[in-house]
């Protein structure tokens, strides 16, 4: 079976901006193209999993969310050759409009897919977020291990979401080239 780091998208690997929708607006953070050679070179998939509700809302549609993806692995791939996403998952959903669904972080469905698509063992895997929801889904989902970067929204935002994880006793790391070396010496 194969094993995987799960990242969030917005906030992980891209400066977030909210609601990023469209493609020229992307600015990978520093680090990204390094955290996700060093994956890779571990023996590790990278599989982005990100929580897309704009679209549910019409604030874009679901062709935005690809082109922005296309635009990230460009732009890590432009940085180094050994740093590209292997796989990509979306959820589309809002609850309040679509109603409940089992992608929408914390919910595992997108992490459960992507194990299921290319045979990740989650208890070898980790998942890597800037919001309390994404630890979750990746407790959810089995994960080994799941920890918070302190990159994404804005300096209250952050605090909040790192006393909650802290709570749970997930770790919190500055960001996915300290959280990536940090769960690699977990191995």
């Amino acid at each position: 079976m194969k094993k995987a780091f799960f990242l969030d998208r917005d906030g992980v690997l891209n400066v977030e901006i909210g609601y990023l929708h469209e493609a020229e607006k992307t600015v990978l953070l520093p680090g990204v193209a390094e955290a996700l050679s060093l994956i890779h070179h571990a023996g590790y998939m990278v599989v982005a999993v990100t929580n897309q509700s704009g679209v549910a809302k019409q604030m874009y549609p679901v062709d935005n969310v690809y082109q922005v993806h296309a635009r990230i692995q460009r732009d890590l791939l432009a940085v180094s050759p050994d740093s590209p996403v292997d796989a990509w998952y979306f959820c589309p959903h809002d609850p309040k409009i679509t109603g409940e669904c089992t992608c929408r972080k914390p919910h595992p469905g997108m992490l459960l897919k992507a194990a299921q698509d290319f045979d990740i063992d989650l208890a070898s895997s980790f998942m890597i977020g800037d919001r309390f929801l994404d630890l979750q889904a990746g407790r959810n989902a089995g994960c080994r291990q799941s920890c918070l970067v302190a990159t994404g929204y804005n300096a209250e935002t952050v605090a909040e979401h790192t006393a909650l994880a802290q709570a749970e006793g997930f770790p919190v790391k500055e960001n996915l080239l300290e959280a990536v070396k940090y769960l690699l010496e977990l191995r």
